[in-house]
């Protein structure tokens, strides 16, 4: 009966610009007002202190300083010229380069919207200075950028393992291999298109020198994979490894003197920021997790999917839809955050494994990013590039389709993603 009320209170909120935070905990109250369960809400604080004290946690806001102390260090230019200097020589070269900057920049940000501004502003205007059409290199740098939260380090991974009590580091293993195919599968497209359209590239195109760009790149290349080696073979856990990335990264900068105490400050100040509203949607998410538990929507939902008779499989189709639906429209933490306890008690309850899972959950909502109508990353990308939003989803929908038919395959084969996990004895 409340329920028609308490949408309306969330449409409202939505169409009058509110933070989700604030829709998502104004729901979640009314509802309990309105369900006449209010006296539960006693324990409320204790329940919001005790989702925010684990320590998984600790590495998320310890991999955004890092992130942005790499940017502002000069890391993703160095990064470019090394991918330049090996990958220029190809037809199509620069959308290649586009794509593997992003392979090594996900060991730096984890942030597909990171990615998107840093490569938007670096590489689509030098492509369009070498001949590339706005809307090509556009949706190269878009689609490329999803590569980041796939690889470790990846804040979104981290926070999924947070939230529904998933290895960290077996997370971090399961998203390599699933990144890097999808890095293969760009590349694949780069170059049917680099033929078709005629994109420059090859030999006689001016190139960075091989050698100087391998040493000046270097740092931000061996950086992921220190990381990467502790926190795999068990030398640092991930909120360890991301101090050291910050510790390197600052080191990196000040030795490049392309950072300084005023931009260090400003990365301190930025990180405060994002974290402060990550914790906000969490507090106003355990909230209504709490709701969720209360009505026991985790087994209505169970129920119903034992009466429709879907298997493991088709009932991680149905979650596909969901998670795919909610990237499109809501921030990627949140969405995990509101979806994920709801939905994944059920997948494991029907024997789906929770890495792979995970990885399912993870990929399909960062490629929500890449879709109408409120794609994170088009949004960052059209503003970054001064381009028609329209115009830019147009560019980019082939490359989005892709990537659906990726997240099918990854969905169909659990294998890909759980096979270095298993073979590092991490599950």
């Amino acid at each position: 009966m409340y329920g028609p009320l308490v949408l309306g209170v969330v449409l409202i909120g939505i169409f009058a610009g509110s933070a989700i935070a604030y829709v998502i905990g104004t729901a979640a109250i009314s509802t309990f007002v309105l369900a006449d369960k209010a006296g539960f809400m006693a324990v409320l604080p204790q329940r919001l202190f005790s989702q925010l004290d684990n320590f998984a946690f600790l590495a998320m806001p310890l991999f955004i300083l890092a992130g942005d102390l790499m940017n502002r260090g000069g890391l993703a230019t160095s990064l470019i010229d090394f991918c330049m200097s090996i990958f220029g020589r190809l037809k199509g070269g620069l959308g290649h380069v586009n794509i593997m900057t992003s392979v090594f920049f996900a060991g730096v940000s984890g942030s597909a919207v990171s990615d998107a501004a840093a490569l938007g502003n670096a590489l689509v205007p030098e492509m369009r200075r070498r001949g590339y059409s706005l809307d090509y290199a556009a949706a190269i740098t878009g689609a490329s950028s999803i590569i980041g939260p796939i690889i470790p380090p990846s804040s979104i991974l981290i926070f999924y393992g947070a939230l529904m009590d998933t290895s960290v580091t077996a997370l971090f293993a399961a998203g390599i291999l699933p990144g890097l195919l999808l890095a293969a599968v760009l590349m694949l497209m780069n170059t049917y298109y680099a033929y078709r359209d005629n994109h420059p590239g090859g030999k006689g195109s001016d190139l960075p020198k091989l050698m100087p760009s391998f040493v000046r790149a270097l740092p931000a290349m061996a950086l992921p994979f220190i990381i990467l080696g502790g926190t795999l073979f068990g030398f640092m856990t991930p909120a360890e490894a991301a101090a050291v990335a910050v510790v390197a990264a600052m080191i990196i900068g000040f030795a490049r003197r392309e950072l300084d105490v005023k931009g260090l400050m400003q990365s301190i100040n930025r990180t405060a920021i994002l974290l402060g509203a990550l914790f906000i949607i969490l507090c106003a998410i355990s909230t209504f997790s709490y709701l969720a538990a209360l009505e026991q929507w985790p087994q209505a939902i169970a129920g119903v999917i034992s009466a429709w008779g879907l298997g493991p499989l088709e009932y991680l189709m149905l979650v596909n839809v969901i998670f795919l639906v909610a990237g499109m429209v809501m921030d990627v933490k949140a969405a995990v955050a509101l979806f994920a306890p709801i939905f994944v008690p059920v997948a494991l309850a029907m024997g789906i494994d929770p890495v792979h899972l995970g990885i399912v959950i993870c990929f399909n909502i960062t490629t929500g990013l890449l879709s109408p109508p409120l794609g994170g990353v088009l949004l960052i990308l059209a503003t970054t590039i001064k381009m028609d939003y329209w115009r830019l989803i147009r560019a980019t929908l082939p490359f989005f389709f892709a990537e659906v038919g990726l997240l099918m395959v990854l969905t169909y084969f659990p294998e890909i993603s759980l096979a270095l996990p298993r073979a590092l004895g991490l599950i």
